[in-house]
């Protein structure tokens, strides 16, 4: 007979877990799931005010992160009483805290209103001065979004006149911030203006009082704002598209120039674009263009407007301009994005039929291709893009199965193979 126990193995299985080195799994197995850093610290060594604060977070962030909203919303209105903590450093700290809380949980809540986010912002920004600024502008951001314009203007109006203490360089910062968002609502109100009397003739409305009377407003803020370096995108094009109203086109140009331009200003694809975008609209040469498409191809070389670009150059009557083109093309489809643009692979297939009219026009190719034979085949000509290229755009196969040798001779022709086809076939589907 056993002498063994069952009920001394059992007690023994569970003293032999018990003192695993892995309080995860039994017998010393360790998971293979990481275990995350506690958010919050644990509240068991906590007393008083700050376990009741901390405890109260706990459930404030268990409640959102599974979209319990109202339970957030119950929480949240004893959780405030942390703005009471007098421990030094944490106070602003608190005050952004329960900003940021009450405005994520009223923004998904199905039962706010305009009026609950009015009060949460005109407390928080009564109750933090280091903060009221940006509070300030998101209350505007938050009525804008409500079509609230007129009390969008007002609450940027008040933040505008807003002083605490002696002004810091930041605070100095975020009100030329507000100053700029200030006169962008008030450009929407010379684009109501001028919508109001859209059926009048353009002179009629240059000469309108109200209307001109906006625009130097816009003006004069804007004039300010940009001669601080940063990104500008929709003051810029507020203020051009006003200018290029009243046909102040010296001007413009001038302010989309120095946007694009100025080496104090961070690096944007953006002000060279529309850098470009107003000297077609007025009928700049294709010497200008092409200028300022060759800055852009530098920043952004799978920029969409590439394409306009290399289309440009095949058009030029220069030779150098031919292997530029394919170069550019070639820069395009190295991003993936446009591994199935039939206008790119088309008007790869025209700039190397215009280069096989020279004699060296194979050298030009190669050397183009030469650092991407080892990769470019298994980007655009496998089996599998011909099958699906042949299935969902006939087209595209054809003009790709065209440009196979010519751009990987020394490849396998698995993509044309694929398609089981043969030349006749492709110039058929072309």
């Amino acid at each position: 007979m056993d002498d063994t126990d069952p009920d001394t193995d059992i007690v023994n299985d569970f003293e032999e877990d018990k003192d695993s080195s892995d309080p995860f799994s039994k017998r010393g197995r360790q998971s293979k799931l990481p275990v995350p850093e506690p958010m919050f610290p644990s509240s068991s060594g906590l007393r008083g005010f700050r376990q009741s604060t901390t405890m109260c977070l706990e459930h404030i962030r268990e409640a959102m992160l599974h979209h319990r909203w109202q339970e957030a919303t119950e929480y949240m209105v004893y959780f405030p009483q942390i703005l009471q903590s007098t421990s030094e450093g944490s106070t602003q700290q608190n005050k952004e805290l329960v900003w940021r809380l009450c405005t994520e949980i009223l923004h998904h809540h199905p039962n706010s209103t305009l009026q609950d986010y009015n009060n949460i912002y005109e407390r928080m920004k009564h109750s933090s001065s280091k903060h009221y600024l940006m509070i300030s502008l998101e209350h505007a951001f938050h009525l804008m979004l409500h079509g609230c314009i007129e009390d969008a203007k007002h609450q940027l109006s008040v933040a505008q006149t807003w002083r605490y203490g002696k002004e810091s360089v930041i605070q100095y910062q975020k009100t030329k911030l507000i100053h700029a968002y200030s006169s962008l609502l008030d450009y929407i109100n010379w684009c109501d203006k001028k919508s109001a009397n859209d059926g009048s003739d353009h002179d009629v409305l240059v000469e309108n009082t109200e209307m001109q009377n906006s625009f130097r407003q816009v003006s004069s803020n804007l004039k300010e704002i940009l001669k601080h370096p940063g990104v500008w995108d929709p003051f810029i094009l507020s203020y051009v598209e006003m200018l290029e109203f009243y046909q102040d086109h010296t001007t413009a140009l001038s302010v989309l120039k120095n946007y694009a331009h100025d080496s104090s200003f961070p690096p944007n694809p953006n002000a060279h674009v529309y850098l470009y975008q107003y000297v077609k609209r007025h009928g700049a040469p294709q010497k200008k263009l092409l200028k300022i498409l060759k800055t852009l191809h530098v920043l952004v070389p799978s920029h969409e407007l590439m394409l306009e670009y290399s289309s440009l150059l095949l058009q030029s009557k220069k030779s150098c301009h031919g292997p530029k083109a394919l170069e550019i093309l070639l820069d395009m489809l190295d991003f993936s994005c446009w591994r199935t643009n039939l206008d790119v692979w088309k008007l790869l297939k025209a700039v190397i039929e215009k280069l096989q009219l020279k004699p060296d026009w194979k050298t030009i190719i190669l050397k183009r291709m030469s650092g991407r034979t080892d990769w470019w085949p298994a980007l655009h000509f496998t089996r599998a893009h011909a099958t699906t290229d042949s299935e969902e755009n006939p087209e595209l196969w054809a003009v790709k199965a065209s440009l196979t040798k010519i751009l990987c001779p020394d490849v396998p022709q698995s993509y044309v193979d694929a398609g089981d086809t043969d030349e006749e076939q492709i110039h058929t589907a072309l």
